[in-house]
């Protein structure tokens, strides 16, 4: 039996924004209009979009100008389809999105996020809905692709920010402490820390000592260099702290009764919210132990914002063309990744849930090691 010709297609963007998400959307639509004459509709905010019906109907008008435009212009949101408020009410949405999924007469959803979206889009998959993802997000955390939509634009800000931090650092003989973005994984801080020349780069995924950090910049001003440059990831941490959220996720996964899920749930509640601020602990405890002064920058989400790189256009418009075309070929529940030059559809289900972080032995780290950055272990 010959598989049933798509004639309309759905699209969203969900989770955090990045730079790279319109060029995404215009490849899909470009390719899903201009060589397969599709229709092509855009849900507002996600997949709230989608539970609320709230979409608009893009056609070569709307697609034109947005190649370079930063954001999304279709809005984004981290609602859940199976945990989604609405009117102050937490409710189940999933049946509804189905609903609107087939009275719209979508032939297939193009769902453009990260680790989060991924695992929201395995559920609707799970549910019969033909489903395509793309990899966006500026950690670069995303499993199975070589990278993600949004990493090199956001790579390119948070290098030029140590550039720019080196010269006070130097004038005023401070040590500048500039946290980066990167919850759970450290691609953002290591390669712009490359990059950009810090002295010292901490990520997730190496706890560090501070007498490590402390020694690392005793021994610049040894030298004569009375300044230093820490590129810290957001979820770096000391190797004290490590070890207690580590045993707070073990009850998590070993509770057993609903009061012990609480207990587990507060317990790590409460380590996040002391963690937030470990930056700004970091300094105070770099200046004691150095006597040098100390300044903190935190870029946030500057490193999200504005006109996406020429890598993140080509990427997304590589990833975009190729989504439509697998959709054409009737391939579905699958993300597109990129692998080197060309892309590859990888099942969702092996996606979803997975996390890309750096390994011991990745390369980023033997060059930092090499040139005599200290990481902090």
């Amino acid at each position: 039996m010959s598989k049933k010709p798509v004639k309309r297609i759905g699209i969203l963007t969900a989770g955090g924004d990045s730079p790279g998400l319109n060029a995404a959307i215009r490849a899909v639509g470009k390719a899903a209009i201009g060589e397969y004459g599709w229709e092509m509709i855009g849900f507002r905010d996600g997949f709230l979009g989608l539970a609320q019906n709230h979409w608009v109907r893009f056609d070569k008008t709307r697609l034109a100008g947005i190649l370079t435009v930063g954001g999304t212009v279709l809005g984004t949101s981290r609602e859940k389809p199976h945990r989604m408020e609405i009117d102050g009410q937490v409710r189940d949405m999933t049946p509804v999105i189905m609903r609107n999924y087939r009275r719209l007469g979508l032939d297939a959803l193009v769902c453009i996020g990260g680790g989060g979206t991924q695992k929201n889009a395995l559920r609707l998959v799970e549910k019969g809905l033909h489903i395509v993802t793309l990899p966006k997000t500026i950690d670069n955390d995303v499993a199975l692709t070589d990278a993600t939509i949004g990493f090199n634009t956001a790579l390119g800000i948070a290098t030029e920010a140590l550039d720019r931090l080196h010269s006070t650092a130097h004038s005023h003989h401070r040590i500048v402490i500039a946290e980066i973005m990167g919850h759970r994984a450290g691609w953002l801080t290591l390669g712009a820390g490359i990059a950009g020349g810090a002295d010292v780069i901490l990520i997730p995924e190496i706890p560090y000592e501070v007498e490590r950090v402390v020694a690392a910049i005793r021994r610049r001003s040894r030298s004569g260099t009375n300044f230093s440059i820490v590129a810290v990831a957001e979820g770096a941490m000391s190797k004290h702290d490590a070890i207690g959220f580590a045993a707070a996720e073990n009850h998590r996964k070993n509770a057993r009764t609903e009061v012990e899920k609480e207990q587990a749930r507060v317990e790590l509640a409460a380590l996040e919210t002391r963690h937030a601020g470990h930056t700004l602990r970091l300094a105070r405890q770099l200046e004691e132990l150095t006597g040098l002064e100390a300044r903190v920058t935190i870029l946030g989400y500057v490193q999200r914002g504005g006109t996406p790189s020429v890598a993140d256009r080509l990427l997304a418009t590589r990833l975009g063309t190729a989504c439509a075309g697998f959709i054409n070929q009737g391939v579905f529940g699958v993300m597109v990744a990129a692998r080197g030059d060309g892309v590859k559809a990888v099942p969702i289900a092996e996606v979803a849930g997975k996390l890309k972080t750096v390994s011991a032995d990745h390369q980023w780290l033997e060059a930092a090691r090499r040139v005599g950055t200290s990481l902090g272990d």
